[in-house]
């Protein structure tokens, strides 16, 4: 089947440290813009349509696009939290195939870490006017209890155990120990990761993801501007977004909305999950990763803890390569928003830059999927299928 993308990412950068004490906001936007035009090949000039979410400081668009000098014909500022730049990457391809822009940038930067804010462990403090807000805010709602809550009903449905879980924090350091700036490098096993505290029943500390500064950007441009680059090409050929709710109570939180994204992208990309080389899942916790695989058909429901054990996910295994940079579990989880590295490590496999000890052979297919929001309460997943053409 032949397929002619509307639009190819040609250039990908992430920030190299993971913590940022005597950088603003806008000077990590701008160095991680500037990075991704360098490894495209282009410059801030040719820049005419720009993405960001909520981490881009002052009024979003504005700002920054005055602080880069932006010219501008188009912009998008959807905000799905972790997914949002994922959700991105789809709406800039949709602009520039209606002629909105030419080149757009999709940025990211955040300061959790310097800030010393880690969001995961903190009561919600939304807005009261929010609809939902009257009846979670009494019990303490957290990002942390939420998707223990999950686990936990995984575990009682499926019979999944601690130990498989493990086993996803295990690949990603598998992976970490060959990318220097990991923000964790040393390889755990499933026992480091079990005997680690328990933070949040039956959640340990080394199921959730670091916190970490950083950040990163992407260009995205039609496709005669990509084939005039010397880069490889990587063009989207599916992607699908959604949004799940509480739907009045009746919901299973062992599914997710992933569960929709991922056949839609698919279908639309016109290939099968079993022709997927690579996928970037995001991990903001062990248990994210296990309902991913089922949601999007790697594994039936209730078979991820037994897909992910004895190293299923690590490149190499012969199973699915998972994360290979470390992911947000070991690498970087920059702003509780790890949806644009996941971009940037499925950019880097399909052009065979990914390093040489976890590279994925012959990688020409990869998924992305994100989750913005919070799985068990209400939650944005976006998918993308990417492919490699030259």
């Amino acid at each position: 089947m032949t397929r002619t993308p509307s639009a190819y990412i040609v250039g990908a950068y992430e920030l190299p440290e993971r913590f940022y004490p005597d950088k603003s906001l806008a000077q990590l936007q701008a160095e991680a813009a500037l990075g991704a035009l360098a490894d495209a090949g282009l410059t801030i000039d040719e820049v005419d349509g720009f993405f960001c979410g909520p981490d881009a400081p002052g009024t979003g668009p504005l700002s920054i696009a005055d602080y880069l000098n932006l010219n501008l014909r188009h912009f998008d500022t959807t905000n799905t939290s972790g997914s949002s730049y994922t959700v991105h990457v789809a709406h800039a391809a949709e602009a520039i195939a209606a002629g909105k822009c030419d080149v757009a940038l999709i940025t990211l930067a955040g300061r959790p870490r310097a800030e010393g804010r880690a969001k995961g462990a903190l009561a919600r403090t939304d807005n009261p006017q929010q609809p939902d807000f009257q009846w979670e805010q009494p019990y303490g709602l957290a990002v942390l209890n939420v998707y223990a809550m999950v686990a936990a009903r995984h575990m009682y449905a499926f019979g999944t155990t601690a130990e498989q879980l493990a086993w996803v924090k295990v690949a990603a350091s598998h992976h970490a120990q060959h990318n220097p700036q990991a923000l964790l490098r040393d390889l755990v096993t499933v026992e480091d990761v079990v005997n680690s505290p328990l933070v949040c029943d039956p959640l340990h500390r080394l199921d959730c993801c670091v916190v970490t500064d950083g950040g990163g950007a992407l260009i995205v441009t039609r496709p005669e501007i990509a084939k005039s680059l010397k880069r490889p090409l990587v063009g989207l050929i599916g992607s699908a977004e959604t949004t799940q709710g509480q739907n009045g109570g009746y919901m299973d939180i062992t599914t997710s909305g992933s569960a929709r994204t991922g056949p839609r992208a698919l279908a639309e990309a016109g290939v099968a999950i079993g022709d997927i080389k690579y996928a970037s899942l995001y991990d903001s916790f062990t248990i994210t990763v296990l309902m991913q695989l089922e949601d999007l058909g790697f594994c039936a429901k209730g078979e991820g803890g037994a897909f992910v054990s004895d190293g299923g996910l690590i490149s190499g295994s012969g199973k699915l390569a998972v994360n290979t940079d470390g992911g947000g579990l070991c690498n970087n989880h920059p702003s509780n928003r790890g949806g644009m590295t996941k971009v940037i490590e499925a950019v880097r496999q399909l052009r065979g830059e990914a390093h040489p000890a976890v590279q994925v052979p012959g990688c020409d297919l990869a998924l992305v999927n994100a989750i913005g929001g919070q799985l068990a309460v209400r939650h944005a997943p976006a998918t993308l299928i990417l492919e490699r053409f030259a």
